[in-house]
């Protein structure tokens, strides 16, 4: 008999887990504490709600976020397929409606007759017992974060991260900006506010100077490098934001056949098209300012906003001295970890973990052997870094090609085209998935046995 499962969190990391588990046919527990207690940053009681932003990054074939996605929807992802037929326009990146995603994400769950999903909260892991997967993210909370320093040894689980505002697309000026992909890349999906040189000192110095007032709330805060707050962007130097979230390399305007000094892009919300994330504009400002300075980038002057930038904890573990490559911990193989908690950062770097811890409970669960991903996929180059990177100066990290295993030396000089080289990294990569997943011999679902339709679902692009 298989031995029983529980899944604390059923966030992205979570919800694909439980997923993982029941098509192996291993029953799992589901744990949920939304609604009994909310987060600062959730707002329903859906799993797998995107808090940030909707985009699961770029889909162009041959890059490392395309690999790491090909990798799960070959494995059999439900959200990688709830993500297909939930799309909204995003150029090369594969953005969702973030609503209809988690609700086609409850509804998989919750239909699924080998997930129990319970609703409450969760405060003490017993490492001895039941296999117990740990996916509560980024907004875990206080109790069991305290549970996780006991199993962990550990001081600290935590740094800052921030959310991005959103404005009604009705209240935008049209007149003031223009559509487009960087570098025409995909279809001009992306609203482009243009900025010249004084429109970017302008809004710049309002910025700085709100930020110089809230200074003292921000001394003491620990931020991830990757989504700092513009404000903590624009005290580096008075051009740092022009080559971070407002460069305007490849959005030369239409209009005028000029490239901007500056530009803020806007990417569609949701598939009514009715709201439009302000991308890259993460911010822990207070919202009667926010609305002040962000009216100043042209296009918004008279911006409804849908929500403000946000400010929020995320928690996470050093993966380095606690976790094997199977996603066990070291210690307590009982316990697994998935998610942004485990050592990974972004909505897809989540997802795929929790496929793997998945398969890997699902495998302890039937007494087998878990297997590590080999170490030439995306899979193996994520679980790779979470076990491997430098422990003393651990942080969360993105699926990127300085993470994939390079070909070898004697290939690697003869091919200097790097689009080429990429290519052939990821080749390399799907093939030894493809021999992993036969390994698992885990039950495939066919193209006549969908996960879940949904009357206002999105054909994949070019099918």
């Amino acid at each position: 008999m298989d031995k029983p499962i529980r899944i604390i969190g059923a966030g992205l990391a979570g919800s694909e887990a439980a997923w993982q588990c029941a098509r192996r046919g291993v029953a799992v527990q589901l744990f949920e504490m939304r609604p009994v207690r909310s987060t600062p940053a959730h707002q329903t009681a859906n799993f797998a709600e995107l808090v940030c932003s909707n985009s699961l990054k770029s889909d162009s074939e041959n890059t490392a976020p395309w690999l790491l996605k090909e990798e799960m929807r070959r494995a059999g992802s439900l959200l990688m397929e709830i993500a297909r037929q939930t799309t909204v326009p995003a150029g090369h990146a594969l953005a969702v409606d973030r609503e209809k995603f988690a609700e086609g994400v409850t509804a998989a769950i919750e239909r699924e007759p080998l997930i129990q999903i319970v609703r409450e909260e969760v405060t003490a892991i017993d490492e001895h017992g039941a296999i117990t997967i740990v996916a509560t993210g980024p907004l875990t909370s206080d109790a069991l974060a305290r549970e996780i320093l006991r199993l962990s040894g550990s001081e600290q689980l935590y740094f800052y991260d921030s959310i991005s505002p959103i404005v009604a697309a009705d209240s935008i000026d049209i007149s003031r900006v223009y559509m487009a992909a960087r570098y025409d890349k995909g279809s001009a999906d992306y609203i482009n506010c243009p900025m010249t040189k004084e429109d970017y000192d302008r809004f710049l110095d309002a910025l700085i100077e709100t930020h110089s007032v809230e200074a003292k709330d921000w001394e003491d805060l620990n931020y991830f490098e990757s989504c700092l707050p513009i404000e903590e962007i624009a005290r580096r130097g008075r051009d740092t934001l022009r080559f971070g979230p407002m460069k305007p390399v490849g959005l030369r305007d239409p209009r005028s056949g000029q490239m901007p000094y500056a530009v803020v892009q806007l990417r569609q919300e949701n598939l009514r098209a009715d709201s439009y994330n302000v991308v890259g504009f993460q911010n822990h400002l207070k919202f009667g300012e926010q609305a002040r300075i962000l009216r100043l980038i042209p296009g918004l002057e008279n911006a409804i906003f849908l929500r403000y930038g946000q400010i929020h904890r995320n928690t996470y573990i050093n993966g380095p001295t606690l976790l094997r490559e199977t996603l066990q911990m070291k210690q307590h193989p009982n316990v697994l970890f998935a998610g942004q908690i485990s050592g990974v950062e972004g909505y897809v770097e989540s997802i795929a973990t929790g496929l793997l811890a998945g398969m890997q409970a699902s495998a302890l669960a039937r007494d087998a052997e878990p297997i590590p991903p080999p170490r030439a996929t995306a899979f193996g180059a994520l679980v790779n870094y979470i076990c491997h990177a430098d422990a003393k100066n651990f942080q969360p990290a993105n699926i990127t090609f300085d993470l994939l295993q390079p070909l070898d030396d004697e290939t690697g000089r003869r091919i200097r085209d790097k689009k080429q080289r990429h290519a052939m990294v990821c080749q390399r990569a799907l093939a030894e998935l493809n021999i992993w997943l036969d390994s698992e011999r885990a039950p495939r679902r066919s193209e006549d046995d969908p996960i879940i339709s949904f009357p206002w679902a999105r054909s994949a692009p070019g099918s």
